[in-house]
Order: C-alpha cells, then sequence, then structure tokens
C-alpha cells in the first residue's frame, strides 16, 4: 500500500483546524465591532471571557491542540515505519470524521451530549489507532 494515503487524512485535520481558526477569528472580530471593544481589552483569555460571551470556536480551536496531537505523532509514526495497513487508514478516516463531527458540533448548536458522542468515537477510533501500532512495533517490527 502507498504509504502517503497515510498523510491525507493529517491534512484534512490540518484543513479543520484551519478552518476552525478562521471561524474563531470572524466570530471574535464580529463580536468586538459589535461591543466596539479595543483588542487590548481582551489580551488574556480572562478578559476575553468576560467581554466575549460565545466561545464555542475558540473552545474547539483549543480541543484541536489537545488529543489530535497524539492522532499526529500516529500518523507519522507509521508513515516512518512503514507500517501503513488498511485498517490504520480506515481507522485514520474514522477519527478524522468524528473530529470534524465534533467541531461543527461545538461550533455550531453545542449540544453537549451529542458532542460528547463525538469525542467518545474519536477517541476509542485514536486508542484503536495506537493499539495496532504498539502491537505492529512490538511484535512485528
Amino acid at each position: 500500500m502507498e504509504q502517503k494515503l497515510i498523510l491525507y487524512p493529517v491534512v484534512a485535520m490540518v484543513a479543520l483546524t484551519f478552518m476552525v481558526a478562521i471561524t474563531m477569528l470572524q466570530r471574535r472580530v464580529a463580536a468586538m465591532k459589535a461591543k466596539r471593544l479595543h483588542p487590548q481589552k481582551v489580551a488574556t483569555s480572562a478578559q476575553m471571557a468576560t467581554l466575549i460571551e460565545d466561545s464555542r470556536a475558540s473552545d474547539n480551536f483549543r480541543n484541536l491542540f489537545e488529543t489530535p496531537v497524539l492522532f499526529y505523532v500516529a500518523m507519522i509514526t507509521i508513515y516512518a515505519t512503514g507500517s501503513i495497513c488498511v485498517p490504520h487508514l480506515v481507522l485514520a478516516w474514522a477519527y478524522v470524521v468524528a473530529r470534524y463531527g465534533h467541531s461543527y458540533l461545538q461550533c455550531t448548536a453545542n449540544v453537549v451530549m451529542r458532542r460528547f458522542y463525538a469525542f467518545l468515537a474519536s477517541i476509542v477510533f485514536l486508542l484503536c489507532i495506537w493499539l495496532m501500532l504498539g502491537y505492529q512495533l512490538i511484535f512485528v517490527t
């Protein structure tokens, strides 16, 4: 199987991160204009939280630098070790789809239980990726 296929889900996650960053920027600028806030008034996250109520996109942006880091490390490890297989590819795309769902849910209606299920699915996919990768690294290579 072609090694670079495992990098496509990585590109999709990076694209998601930039989409959420743009959404966050648009919402912050709109809120600051609507409230006529000088940028210095929201210099810290504490100031931002008190002056701008809608933190959905910024909360999600922070989320995209938490468990996805483990995803990125796994994908690069799979690529570097040449251990790509169909299950890795399927799980990687399943993880990406779950993260897109999580981001969509958090940035829109933000219904916590729906968001939780998307998060839980992504964690299960990530755990499976790491269990397979660990097995391959310890017992196969």
